[in-house]
């Protein structure tokens, strides 16, 4: 068990990082690669990852989901926050429950099921995982249909939950009548904005929320912290220059796939070898979109070093 309970305090600390997980040809985990991940994080400030939708956690076997915990224990830099998710089903979160509880891991995260739930249903099943685990969990909201800010409310007074990932994309952040509903209910230090830089000003500067989720973090660490630093201080000009570096590859995530383009990207950005993508899944093999990625992604990470060397404002003149 570890010895300290997940608060707003440390949510809001770092970026939560949300990597791929690497793997080599024959589909078996990528020791080094997951290694070279987390290592270019700690060395540009992020301490926190969370693995779930992007390492395609969805489809972990329940034996290799225990490989993987104790694969990133002993390769994480010392410092660094680990957060498995597991799930998405109800079994497959009990089982996997009892392998963490051998673990002094902070928490851990339930992935959202699409079908078949409801909204009670899920309340229920969040509260009996979190019972199983002996500790608080996240709660991962990405659709409307998956539980109802009152039943997620109602989870969070029982003390089930120690933090929700809201994740629901709305054309514009600024209107969203469910999370202005959750943050009357629930208090909004306890919540974070789970959909990457694009959302993260208007959920931390119109609604309050404690911090944010990102996968293009992993080839940026440093200029999304630095967007993290600056929303802190109320430099939303700052935080908006910042963010523009990123919309090149989001709007390739958003546009392709997230999970399978941030695979390429942290690939193709030369990071590490990713390997192939754990079927029901597949890797992308258009030329055309590769090419893209390759492009957005090298800029990016070039920009992150420029950033990190003082030197961003010539990047931003050349951008």
């Amino acid at each position: 068990m570890p010895n300290f309970s997940v608060t707003p305090e440390m949510l809001a600390k770092s970026v939560l990082s949300v990597p791929p997980l690497a793997r080599k040809a024959d589909y078996t985990l990528d020791r080094e690669g997951n290694r070279q991940i987390l290592a270019h994080l700690a060395q540009g400030g992020v301490t926190t990852a969370l693995y779930g939708g992007n390492a395609n956690l969805y489809n972990i076997s329940v034996r290799e989901f225990a490989e993987m915990v104790d694969m990133l224990k002993e390769i994480a830099p010392s410092g660094t926050w680990l957060i498995p998710s597991v799930g998405p089903d109800y079994g497959k979160s009990l089982d996997q429950i009892a392998i963490l509880k051998d673990h002094d891991l902070p928490t851990a995260m339930v992935l959202p099921l699409n079908f078949p739930v409801t909204s009670a249903g899920v309340a229920t099943g969040l509260r009996r995982i979190a019972d199983a685990y002996g500790r608080p969990i996240i709660a991962y909201v990405k659709s409307l249909d998956y539980i109802s800010a009152a039943d997620l409310a109602a989870v969070v007074t029982d003390g089930a939950i120690c933090t929700i990932k809201y994740a629901v994309v709305r054309q514009n952040p600024k209107e969203d009548i469910y999370l202005s509903e959750l943050v009357q209910k629930v208090d909004r230090k306890i919540i974070i904005s789970g959909i990457g830089e694009r959302p993260a000003i208007s959920h931390l500067m119109d609604f309050g929320l404690q911090g944010f989720t990102s996968g293009s973090v992993c080839v940026a660490p440093a200029m999304s912290t630095g967007i993290l630093k600056a929303l802190k201080a109320g430099n939303v000009a700052e935080a908006e220059r910042l963010r523009a570096f990123f919309m090149g590859l989001e709007d390739l995530r958003d546009g392709v796939s997230p999970l399978r383009v941030l695979h390429e990207a942290v690939a193709t950005a030369g990071i590490a070898d990713t390997g192939p993508i754990l079927p029901f899944l597949e890797n992308i093999t258009d030329a055309k979109v590769l090419s893209a990625i390759t492009a957005a992604s090298q800029k990016l990470l070039a920009a992150d070093r420029a950033y990190q060397s003082g030197q961003v404002e010539k990047q931003v003149e050349r951008a």
